[in-house]
């Protein structure tokens, strides 16, 4: 069957958009046009609304969430700070590996792929390395789904003196987050994920005292956020060509965002999309890797099916094929696939994809 739509991405992000957001793409803008600055500084002032703070400034960047990740850190940790980054799954390691590359001094603590993140275990670790000023934290870990207890890790580094980067990549948006309950010096996060935007701008929410302090530690020039910063509050423009039809269609994701009853609302139909996806794949039969405690609303990992006949690569083209694109696993010792429950969908679609996957399943002869 081939439908003539786009396919439904159920996908970590890039994710499914809605029609309204695609359309905001159709404009060519200047890039030091006046109307592209007010476009870039009322999406900055809206996103740092998401976080209720005065005391952080919005620090747009060009690129994945990943190029945002590597500039905040690269920025915010000077040379002789050191970074420790709390892992259990990919993009903590990936912190780890670009804290690393860029030459900065690193300790990690890592949790496996099935706990979060203990905060008991991290006030130890700050207690016995006085050497660490900053600690890297992921909010949802996608390579599993895990929901790290950040507002517990926030108080265990500032009762300690530190400084906490999170990395709410794919948090940011749904799950809640205010600086008025808990203390970082930045939160990273990218346009294309809960916010329903498209790929290629990330984000820094960075403290404005923190950032003043971090001129001349970037390893980069196109990362120096400080750079960045300075530059954008000088003129109003990026210092180098920025991601314009990104920009727009991530301002129209943010009406759509507020009409639909902003944070509260969208985490409530993600909720709904991820209870709606356990329930349709247990009924299939198939286990949901995590624990429900440790599950977050974002991106369910699933167990492969133990059967002779189970191959990821025909499954997913089965699935594809009726409308559907899902992820392969990213876990080391476990064969796995996932479903994301974010995007412009909501349970109809996601009732759906288990109808297609049950099919696929059907026909590679795997039964329930």
């Amino acid at each position: 069957m081939h439908t003539m739509r786009d396919p439904i991405l159920l996908t970590p992000g890039p994710l499914t958009t809605s029609l309204a957001t695609k359309t905001a793409m159709l404009n060519d803008w200047g890039s030091w046009d006046s109307e592209f600055n007010r476009l870039t500084a009322d999406v900055c002032a809206r996103l740092l609304a998401l976080i209720e703070s005065n005391e952080h400034v919005c620090v747009p960047l060009q690129g994945s969430g990943t190029f945002a990740v590597e500039a905040a850190v690269g920025t915010l940790v000077p040379h002789e700070g050191k970074l420790l980054v709390l892992a259990n799954g990919a993009y903590g390691k990936r912190m780890a590996r670009l804290t690393e590359i860029m030459g900065r001094q690193l300790a990690v603590l890592d949790f496996g792929e099935t706990s979060a993140v203990d905060p008991a275990r991290v006030a130890a670790k700050l207690a016995e390395d006085t050497a660490i000023t900053h600690v890297g934290l992921i909010y949802c870990e996608t390579s599993t789904g895990i929901l790290n207890p950040v507002r517990e890790v926030a108080q265990v580094v500032a009762q300690a003196g530190r400084k906490l980067i999170i990395d709410a990549m794919s948090a940011f948006g749904a799950l809640p987050l205010s600086a008025r309950d808990v203390a970082f010096d930045a939160v990273i996060a990218s346009s294309n994920k809960c916010l329903e935007g498209v790929p290629g701008m990330g984000f820094v929410l960075a403290r404005r005292d923190a950032l003043a302090a971090a001129a001349g530690n970037a390893h980069s020039l196109s990362l120096d956020l400080h750079d960045q910063w300075a530059y954008l509050s000088k003129t109003g423009q990026w210092r180098y060509t920025p991601p314009t039809h990104v920009v727009a269609a991530l301002a129209a994701a943010m009406d759509q965002y507020d009409a639909e009853g902003g944070r509260p609302a969208r985490l409530a139909r993600y909720q709904a999309n991820c209870d709606a996806l356990l329930n349709g794949l247990s009924e299939l039969g198939l286990m949901s890797f995590l624990a429900p405690a440790l599950q977050a609303p974002i991106i369910v990992t699933v167990h492969a099916p133990q059967h002779a006949n189970w191959q990821f690569t025909d499954f997913y083209e089965r699935v594809k094929a009726e409308g559907f694109v899902l992820y392969p696993g990213k876990l080391t010792e476990v064969d796995t696939f996932r479903v994301g429950c974010i995007g412009a969908i909501g349970q109809a679609e996601i009732r759906s994809a288990v109808a297609a996957i049950g099919r696929a399943l059907k026909a590679m002869g795997i039964h329930h």
